[in-house]
């Protein structure tokens, strides 16, 4: 299985499909193969790199906290030392702000993010999500031994008696502060924001965002020659919990990824 030592840590990484190079970041408490079959119609068109991220399936923990800003950090050295050139990115949830904190920090490594269910203010979560979050810790660990998502981690971790402290590490960085926003309106690149029309946050935060990156700002003119160069699209009837399985997701990203230079995709539009 492929490994890469990067910043002290021993990640995973597996690739499917050839072509242009998309690095695949899953969410938290997740792993490589949790896009499913989004992931198998990304593969058709282009080579996707799949990585877990510190203390994720088969990508053992390391001292150090987790934030996606250091994860960031892994993601660049990954694309240097497998010199893949100019990448493409998709992030869902953690996997998202790792994505964007890889396009903050480096955008000559990066053509095109597709961030999905993003997060860059911590105040932008629903309420009964906040208070979720303060019981994501250590202490969870046995209640989540009949959940599918514990069951994974146990069958690939190469230290599975380390799920407590990967409970405690996310819970963490939930609780942590979290405001991007200064950072998120530096980026240059392509952006697509994708979220579902009920997830963790509203869809405001994804407006917010993309505001942030341009887009929002006036109509977009007969021939489209106001149009950002991101681009949104709010997903009906998709939650946080099946957005990143979503024929829909996979819908969007690939009409995005495949544009283009300067064309505008048709499914990119808010819905």
């Amino acid at each position: 299985m492929p490994y890469v030592d990067v910043n002290g840590l021993h990640m995973y990484y597996d690739i499917e499909g050839e072509g242009r190079p998309l690095i695949l970041l899953h969410g938290g408490l997740g792993m490589t193969g949790m896009f499913g079959p989004v992931r198998t119609a990304l593969a058709q068109g282009r080579k996707v790199i799949a990585v877990d991220l510190q203390g994720h399936g088969r990508t053992a923990d390391i001292d150090r906290p987790m934030h996606p800003k250091t994860m960031a950090a892994d993601v660049i050295a990954l694309i240097e030392q497998q010199q893949l050139g100019k990448v493409d990115l998709m992030g869902f949830s953690l996997g998202a702000g790792v994505a964007l904190w890889v396009a903050i920090q480096r955008p000559n490594v990066v053509r095109k993010v597709v961030a999905c269910s993003t997060i860059i203010r911590r105040e932008a979560f629903y309420s009964e999500i906040l208070a979720q979050q303060q019981q994501v810790n250590e202490n969870a660990a046995e209640l989540m031994k009949q959940t599918p998502m514990y069951q994974e981690y146990a069958r690939i971790a190469p230290r599975p008696e380390d799920f407590p402290r990967l409970l405690a590490k996310v819970g963490a960085m939930m609780k942590g502060p979290l405001d991007a926003t200064k950072e998120v309106a530096t980026i240059k690149v392509p952006v697509l924001l994708v979220q579902g029309d009920s997830d963790i946050v509203p869809p405001s935060h994804a407006v917010e965002i993309f505001g942030l990156l341009g887009g929002g700002k006036r109509d977009g003119g007969w021939q489209g020659e106001f149009i950002p160069q991101s681009h949104l699209a709010i997903l009906p009837g998709l939650t946080h919990y099946n957005i990143a399985v979503s024929p829909q997701l996979a819908d969007v990203a690939i009409k995005f990824l495949d544009a283009e230079e300067g064309m505008v995709p048709a499914a990119s539009a808010a819905g």
